[in-house]
């Protein structure tokens, strides 16, 4: 039975790429949502759809977001802005 690769090997260029093209699908989404009317039945299901794809997306960038590991110095205390 196949396996699932479970390394991956993925620059920070690589990564940068996969969260633009998850923004441009979040911005391609949210036009197709503004689109649509809330008073067709047949939109209606249309939209519950693209809400889906949405929140599976935004979900996919923060895991993205909470696999990263920020710089902080540790030498000095850390003072922000």
């Amino acid at each position: 039975m196949p396996r699932y690769n479970r390394t991956f090997e993925l620059s920070i260029h690589d990564v940068d790429v996969i969260e633009e093209a998850l923004r441009a699908r979040s911005r391609e989404l949210c036009k197709m949502r503004r689109a649509l009317s809330d008073e067709s039945p047949a939109d209606l299901r249309s939209i519950a759809v693209i809400e889906s794809d949405q929140r599976e997306n935004e979900e996919l960038l923060g895991r993205l977001h909470n696999q990263k590991v920020f710089y902080r110095p540790d030498s000095s205390p850390y003072v922000s802005g």
